[in-house]
């Protein structure tokens, strides 16, 4: 009777099946998006005929082909790089060397999960700058300059050491002294740290990137303070941000936590959109509080990371979770920043196939923040500012249904626009 295959053999063959399968899912997917959108390229959508012409309409078709194929070079890419560090025995090697220079220990830890970052990030970048200074430049989204594009990436480094090493530093502390549960230990230290940074992220993080500068314009702050009143919805202030320093694209949001809770329109928000339609698009968002979106998505995420660091502590302590990605486990030293790495790597290709529930779950609450939003204020407006900013994002009005359903997070134009129209 034949023996049966090891574990670490299972995990191996599992992993590169998920990746393959992944792969093929993603290619086919968008390969459709692609077609469909070129297929519908050289006519406006009777719905939006009135509204939209046909050189905005071609400019969103082109955009987003570009934007799919490049993405398609980044997807072979990132799975070649994911096989470098798993199975071709990347990480395997970048380990070895830094025991062999610092030995076992924290220090070695902190090094290797730094150094993943740091070479990750240099793999990465010339996609990065590519999308940035071709791609977004060409269908004139992208201002920024080399200069704050590098001022930027400096200060992201510093500030991810800053905050990064010493969470990372905790966590593994907790994995070495905090017993069989350090996981939930740690996962509690990762729950606080992130509730920790919604409450100074507002303050403290986001002005060193972005200006921001208190809404002077008086009758909007006017309605938009009346709205916010009339939805029992407290913030600390109300913000323009720069954001028109580093993109064309347009965008409003909620920031904070608790009493630091903040409202930001971009500058080239508040250009697009008149009073009337800004005031729609903040009852969209306030619609996420009214129905308690922010809260939801909250405790799935402590029940997800939850389960996360509980995975990850039955994992990490058997050899075959590592062999099977192609590491082998320091047999003289601590191998909790290997595991984390490894789980960090595994989970989004095993986590794929189950992206269509989440995005599913994220279109209902828009749908129903925009039917809040209807009640609260003008559905015309909302209809309105909706047009524009797909117009001004370049946001194809003719997706593959079929790649929405696996990937948008928000419904399309048409979908938005009828469900209000029967609101």
């Amino acid at each position: 009777m034949a023996s049966p295959l090891p574990a670490s053999l299972l995990l191996t063959f599992a992993f590169a099946l998920a990746l393959v399968a992944g792969l093929i899912v993603k290619f086919w997917l968008a390969t459709r998006q692609i077609r469909h959108v070129a297929r519908h390229r050289d006519a406006v959508p009777a719905a939006f005929a009135q509204a939209i012409t046909l050189a905005a309409h071609q400019k969103a078709a082109d955009y987003t082909i570009a934007k799919t194929r490049f993405g398609l070079l980044e997807m072979v890419w990132g799975a070649m790089v994911l096989l470098g560090w798993t199975l071709l025995g990347g990480l395997d090697l970048l380990n070895r060397l830094l025991l062999d220079a610092l030995g076992g220990g924290m220090w070695q830890q902190l090094a290797l999960l730094a150094a993943f970052a740091l070479i990750g990030g240099l793999l990465e970048l010339p996609f990065t700058l590519w999308q940035t200074f071709r791609l977004e430049e060409r269908f004139g989204f992208n201002k920024m300059t080399w200069r704050l594009w590098l001022a930027d990436s400096v200060k992201a480094l510093l500030l991810g050491a800053a905050i990064g090493l010493p969470i990372a530093a905790l966590i593994l502390w907790l994995m070495g002294a905090a017993g069989r549960l350090w996981w939930l230990w740690a996962w509690g230290a990762w729950m606080g740290f992130n509730l920790l940074l919604m409450l100074v992220y507002p303050t403290f993080i986001a002005p060193i990137f972005n200006k921001f500068q208190p809404l002077d314009d008086a009758t909007l702050k006017t309605r938009v303070t009346a709205l916010m009143k009339r939805c029992g919805f407290a913030a600390k202030g109300l913000f323009v941000m720069d954001g028109s320093t580093r993109s064309a694209h347009a965008n409003a949001y909620f920031t904070g936590f608790g009493a630091s809770k903040r409202v930001v329109f971009y500058d080239t928000l508040l250009r697009q959109l008149n009073a009337g339609e800004v005031e729609a698009v903040l009852a969209h968002e306030l619609g996420h509080f009214k129905y308690r979106h922010v809260l939801k998505r909250m405790a799935a995420m402590f029940a997800l990371s939850l389960a996360g660091f509980a995975l990850l502590g039955w994992l990490s302590g058997h050899a075959w979770f590592y062999a099977g990605l192609g590491v082998q486990p320091n047999m003289t030293a601590p191998n909790d920043a290997l595991a984390i790495l490894l789980f960090m790597l595994a989970v989004p290709v095993f986590g794929f196939f189950v992206a269509p529930l989440p995005a599913l779950i994220s279109r209902r609450h828009e749908f129903e923040a925009d039917a809040y939003a209807v009640a609260q204020t003008n559905g015309a407006d909302l209809s309105r500012a909706l047009l524009k900013l797909y117009q001004d994002n370049a946001s194809t009005l003719t997706p593959d249904p079929v790649f929405v359903k696996f990937y948008y997070s928000h419904p399309p134009a048409s979908e938005r626009l009828a469900r209000m129209a029967t609101a």
